[in-house]
């Protein structure tokens, strides 16, 4: 048992703790609106008022934020998570940033005596609450071994990738490929719709075959009855791109394809589907279609 403290209680952070929690660990929490705390205060989970007051509680800080800025705010200031890391603790974020940020977040918690490793994950809420998520991890490999069991507590599948950053740099490289996928698969369905074949044989049979991934087989269905609330929205999405296509042109890598889906997610958000399931790309392909 580890006495544990998650920032970002949000659909992934929240469920995260849900499984800390069934696992046996303490956890203390904080989140920007109480409110979507009650269910895992129910749980157990107890409150904390501030990021800093939880990094003061925990052996292990761990933080799920929507961007770079989010963790900013979380990380810095009087009432941030700098301010209250203990001496020789841990300190995981587990949002995707820029991996340049993470880096001098990382080099600030070494200054305070403590340590910092970047965990983005691979996977959405139907794989965490599936318990087949998969977390990629950044920084110094004695720390990563310290932290790996609670780490399986969330997810089984836990890769050591490197120096800090680097998991980061990894997961934009993955997730690029998810709404590639994604409109890829929309081509296929919308060629076989508009010849006569009906959208939802269309999918049964892509899915049945050899050009189904993992990935696909949750988020296709999707296409026939998207979610009120989206596992991960157009707006998320396109930030993940965004630091992909600036990862490619500082290194020199043509992102060609990651460029056009790119595009088709800007067109996705000039439509009012902002918010949806980024599988609404077939609406956007559908839309140009005539459909």
């Amino acid at each position: 048992m580890v006495n544990v403290g998650f920032i970002g209680l949000g659909t992934m952070g929240g469920t995260m703790v849900q499984r800390l929690l069934s696992a046996g660990h303490k956890v203390v929490g904080h989140n920007r609106t109480k409110s979507k705390a009650d269910w895992l205060i129910n749980l157990g989970m107890a409150w904390a008022d501030s990021p800093r007051e939880v990094a003061s509680l925990s052996d292990i800080t761990i933080s799920m934020v929507s961007d770079t800025e989010a963790l900013k705010s979380i990380v810095h200031g009087q009432h941030g998570i700098l301010e209250g890391l203990k001496t020789d603790s841990v300190y995981i974020d587990m949002s995707t940033i820029d991996a340049d940020t993470s880096r001098d977040i990382a080099k600030q918690v070494k200054d305070k005596g403590s340590h910092m490793l970047d965990a983005p994950v691979s996977g959405s809420s139907v794989t965490l609450s599936a318990g087949r998520l998969s977390i990629m991890v950044g920084g110094e490999r004695v720390i990563f071994d310290r932290v790996k069991p609670l780490l399986e507590d969330i997810g089984p599948t836990v890769n050591y990738v490197g120096e800090n950053g680097l998991a980061l740099i990894m997961k934009i490289a993955t997730n690029l490929n998810l709404p590639i996928q994604i409109l890829s698969f929309a081509e296929s369905i919308l060629l076989a719709e508009k010849n006569g074949i009906p959208r939802d044989t269309a999918v049964k049979v892509l899915l049945n075959s050899v050009v189904a991934s993992p990935a696909l087989q949750y988020r296709v269905p999707l296409m026939l009855d998207m979610l009120a609330e989206a596992l991960f929205d157009v707006d998320m999405m396109q930030k993940d791109l965004n630091l992909a296509l600036v990862m490619g042109q500082r290194s020199d890598v043509p992102l060609p394809i990651t460029s056009i889906t790119n595009q088709f997610l800007t067109a996705a958000r000039a439509m009012g589907l902002a918010r949806k399931d980024f599988a609404c790309l077939y609406e956007v392909l559908s839309s140009l279609s005539g459909r």
